[in-house]
């Protein structure tokens, strides 16, 4: 996470990923994250992140720290939707940060705080905890905690999105290519509205 590394981070990506734990009405995936435009910078990191290749479109080594971080994040939302006191403690949060949206902008530091606040309260309390590895003096920073653990909860959001269209630790392994070519679909599809 760029954050936990540098203390900043893309706010429109941080827009994107506290919108789709907040707004629940949307009819369809690219809705929840606000279009497909912003899912671009998730869809370039699934390409190569699933590629054979063990470099980066920039030359560097793969970053494994992130496909860590996703396995743990598919481990607890599984732990999650088989823990019912959890998972309705968690609605229950969210739906009391929802209302702070009368009040407050929707990347407010009160708004990423509640975030993080629900994810220690439930997710975290399913263990095993995730551990983030970074600068520490970036990670010393009480605004870039919050925006980790609002970041972790979003993960899980996006865990229980792909759960529901039917993903799984068995498609990461078997249906790699096809995932791909889809993710390059999409790429392709985001490129030509931009022009």
């Amino acid at each position: 996470m760029q954050i936990a590394h540098t203390g900043r981070c893309d706010s429109q990506l941080l827009s994107s990923c506290i919108g789709s734990i907040l707004h629940n009405d949307a009819d369809n995936i690219e809705e929840v994250y606000g279009g497909l435009v912003n899912l671009q910078s998730g869809l370039t990191a699934l390409m190569y992140n699933l590629g054979g290749g063990q470099l980066d479109p920039n030359g560097r080594p793969k970053n494994m720290e992130s496909t860590r971080y996703s396995i743990n994040v598919l481990h607890l939302q599984r732990k999650l939707m088989q823990n019912r006191h959890i998972y309705d403690q968690l609605m229950k949060e969210i739906e009391e940060t929802q209302k702070k949206l009368e009040f407050f902008e929707l990347l407010h530091p009160n708004i990423i705080a509640s975030l993080a606040q629900t994810y220690t309260n439930t997710i975290s309390k399913l263990g095993p905890r995730i551990m983030i590895k970074g600068d520490q003096s970036a990670l010393a920073v009480p605004d870039n905690a919050a925006k980790i653990r609002a970041l972790l909860l979003s993960a899980t959001r996006a865990a229980l999105l792909w759960d529901q269209a039917g993903g799984g630790r068995w498609k990461l392994l078997f249906e790699r290519s096809k995932m791909q070519k889809q993710a390059d679909q999409l790429l392709a599809e985001i490129a030509s509205n931009r022009s």
